[in-house]
C-alpha cells in the first residue's frame, strides 16, 4: 500500500526545488497536497503536473499572518483538513560580513525563515490538533548546527528553527503531533546557484567561477557531491509517514556526511 495513502499534506515554498520534490514524491505515495508560495506561474505548472484531483495550491506570503491564517484555511477548505505540514518556505539572504549585512536583507530572511515558520505553527497546530495528531517537518540546513562565514542571516535562522521545533515538539506530543527538521547540504537547487554566484562576486577574483565554487563546497562533503531534491524529500516522506511513529523532537541531517566532519 502507499505509505501516504488517505493522508493530506500542506507544503509551504512549494514552488520550489525541495517544495516541487515533496510534492510529487507525496502524491505518488498516495497524499493530496496544498502547495503554498508566491510564484503562482510556478505553483500552476506543478499542479497541473501532478493533476488537480491530488495536487492544489494557495499564492500566499508566509511572513503575513492574515495571509498564513487564510492558507491554512483555504487547505481545509478544499481537502478537509491536513495530516502533513512542511514548512519549507525559506530564502538565503546575502553573503556578506555582519559588519557589512544590510539590515533590511537580515530582518527579511528572520521574518521569512524564522517568522514564516512560526505563523505556520501557530495556526496549523489547532488544525492537526482537532483531526486527531499528524506530522510537522520543518526544513533546516546544515547551516542550523554549525556556523557558515558571511552567511549570518540564514546560519541565525536555520538554528532558529531547531530550537522552536523542539518547543513545538514538547507542546505538541500529547496532541499527538510529532514535530522534526529536516537538515539538507548543499543541494541541486535555485538557492545553490544564488549563493555560488554571491560568493563569486564576494570574492572579486577573476579565478574564483562558479563551478569551481561548486567544487570547493562539494570537496567539504564526504560523498563528494551535491544532493538532490528527492533524496532530501524521501527523508520528509519517512518523517511524514507512520514509519517515523516514534520520532519527535528530531534534528535528521541530509547532508551526505558533511555534518560528521569537522567545520
Amino acid at each position: 500500500m502507499a505509505r501516504l495513502s488517505g493522508k493530506t499534506a500542506l507544503i509551504t515554498g512549494g514552488a520550489g526545488g525541495i517544495g516541487q520534490a515533496a510534492a510529487r514524491l507525496f502524491t505518488a505515495e498516495g497524499a493530496r497536497v496544498a502547495l503554498v508560495d508566491r510564484d503562482e506561474a510556478a505553483l500552476q505548472a506543478v499542479v497541473q503536473s501532478i493533476g488537480e484531483e491530488s495536487a492544489s495550491y494557495i499564492v500566499a506570503d508566509v511572513t503575513q499572518p492574515e495571509q498564513v491564517e487564510s492558507y491554512v484555511k483555504t487547505a481545509v477548505d478544499r481537502w478537509g483538513g491536513f495530516d502533513i505540514y512542511l514548512a519549507n518556505a525559506g530564502i538565503e539572504g546575502m553573503v556578506s560580513p555582519i559588519s557589512d549585512y544590510p539590515i533590511d536583507v537580515f530582518e527579511q530572511v528572520i521574518a521569512v525563515n524564522v517568522t514564516g515558520v512560526w505563523l505556520g505553527l501557530k495556526y496549523v497546530i489547532p488544525v492537526m490538533r482537532e483531526r486527531g495528531g499528524g506530522s510537522i517537518v520543518i526544513t533546516s540546513s546544515t547551516a542550523g548546527i554549525g556556523g557558515t562565514a558571511g552567511m549570518s542571516a540564514y546560519t541565525t535562522s536555520k538554528h532558529a528553527v531547531i530550537g522552536m521545533m523542539r518547543t513545538a515538539a514538547l507542546e505538541c506530543a500529547p496532541m499527538g503531533i510529532r514535530v522534526n527538521t529536516v537538515n539538507p547540504a548543499p543541494i541541486e537547487t535555485r538557492m545553490m546557484r544564488s549563493l555560488e554566484e554571491m560568493r563569486v562576486a564576494a570574492a572579486d577574483d577573476s579565478e574564483v567561477t562558479v563551478e569551481r565554487t561548486k567544487q570547493a563546497y562539494s570537496a567539504r562533503i564526504p560523498l563528494q557531491r551535491y544532493g538532490n531534491p528527492e533524496e532530501v524529500a524521501r527523508l520528509m516522506m519517512f518523517l511524514a509517514s507512520d514509519d517515523s511513529s516514534y520520532c519527535t523532537g528530531g534534528v535528521y541531517m541530509v547532508d551526505g556526511g558533511r555534518s560528521a566532519g569537522s567545520p
